[in-house]
């Protein structure tokens, strides 16, 4: 089963013509659409995150104009890739979807555990990992973080194993900061250029298309902090593993009305030495950026939006998630994310792709002056 491709991205969103021109963007690789699903639920050891399906609205997202799709092998321990994969087979058997139209995502750099639950998650870690020989102890930092080489080869081919799929369109490697703090800078990224070679060689295997970094704080810190990693460095060693050709190209960062920085702090060097934002790099170094955690997991909507942020935003007379997934996506991003469980969710978050992507002027008023956010 291939992965996607530039001809099945397009071919997809040619299916939805009612929406805006706006909503579907084109990075190079893929035709994304603006919005993506993400299957992440914080607190994965309690019991509701078992009793919830992601599948019903993985369908509702890929039927209704969503062609991407975002996970990682450790989210709700290993039963979000499952429940994309049952959603996805079912779909492509029915003939509703192919494979090239799809977007999928995932990450290694967790421990993932398994569901059920292990009773002894150290002596899971032991067997899976240490006595398997996928990683020293060293390795594997605080009992949940590991980027050694044989461990993310076997993460990535379990998370296939899961999805169901021969290829991941983007894998990402998975908050790398957690590691600082614990090693060293140098020895971060002497450990990330090995998850880079492993990254070319599944390339070259045709088990993914593309790599990147998903982090937190990595690239948003301001430099100098422990958990900040400069983006310069990581596109120099992509260079140096795989040449300029390589295949590192994707960033996820978070991105929302409160976590800005991505769009308004410059604390990452350019090719040219200059300090940019985080997009601006991304951009300069020609990578895509996906904004992850657009609803802040819905902490945003403690009160309500004041009205100007609707007015510039095109969402005056949408709800305030609208407005939060409208201003998300309406950054520099080839796609922003969001999860849900409830199709109707799903369904409403839709209504944004049938919106024109604000002025730059409209947009940009949101950050300064006495309307600003």
């Amino acid at each position: 089963m291939r992965g996607a491709t530039k001809e099945g991205t397009f071919a997809y969103l040619k299916q939805f013509g009612t929406y805006s021109k706006d909503f579907y963007r084109f990075d190079g690789r893929f035709f994304f659409s603006g919005l993506g699903l993400g299957t992440y639920r914080k607190e994965p050891y309690r019991e509701e995150n078992y009793i919830v399906n992601y599948k019903n609205a993985v369908k509702m997202a890929l039927l209704n104009g969503i062609n991407h799709i975002d996970t990682a092998i450790n989210y709700r321990y290993q039963i979000s890739e499952r429940e994309i994969g049952e959603a996805l087979q079912e779909l492509i058997a029915e003939g509703k979807i192919k494979r090239e139209n799809i977007i999928i995502a995932s990450k290694a750099g967790f421990v993932p555990l398994d569901f059920p639950f292990p009773p002894n998650p150290y002596a899971w870690i032991e067997q899976h990992i240490l006595d398997a020989g996928r990683a020293t102890r060293e390795e594997v930092v605080i009992d949940q973080h590991c980027i050694a080489p044989q461990f993310l080869r076997w993460s990535v081919e379990q998370s296939l194993r899961n999805l169901g799929i021969d290829k991941l369109d983007i894998c990402y490697l998975h908050n790398v900061e957690t590691q600082l703090g614990y090693v060293d800078y140098a020895t971060l990224l002497g450990r990330v250029r090995a998850a880079f070679e492993v990254f070319e060689a599944l390339v070259e295997e045709g088990k993914i298309a593309y790599y990147g970094i998903a982090s937190w704080n990595a690239f948003l810190y301001e430099e100098g902090h422990t958990e900040y990693v400069s983006l310069g460095d990581i596109v120099a060693i992509a260079r140096e593993v795989g040449g300029e050709h390589h295949h590192f190209a994707y960033i996820q960062s978070p991105y929302n009305m409160v976590k800005t920085e991505a769009y308004t702090y410059p604390n990452q060097k350019g090719p040219d030495g200059r300090y940019y934002t985080l997009m601006q790099a991304v951009q300069g170094y020609g990578l895509s950026l996906v904004a992850s955690s657009s609803l802040l997991q819905m902490n945003l909507f403690k009160g309500i939006f004041a009205p100007n942020i609707g007015e510039a935003l095109g969402t005056a007379t949408l709800s305030d998630v609208a407005s939060a997934l409208q201003f998300a996506r309406s950054g520099n991003v080839v796609s922003a994310l969001f999860g849900a469980v409830d199709t109707q969710h799903v369904e409403d978050n839709l209504l944004v792709a049938y919106l024109p992507n604000p002025t730059r002027e409209a947009y940009q008023s949101l950050f300064g002056g006495d309307n600003a956010l």
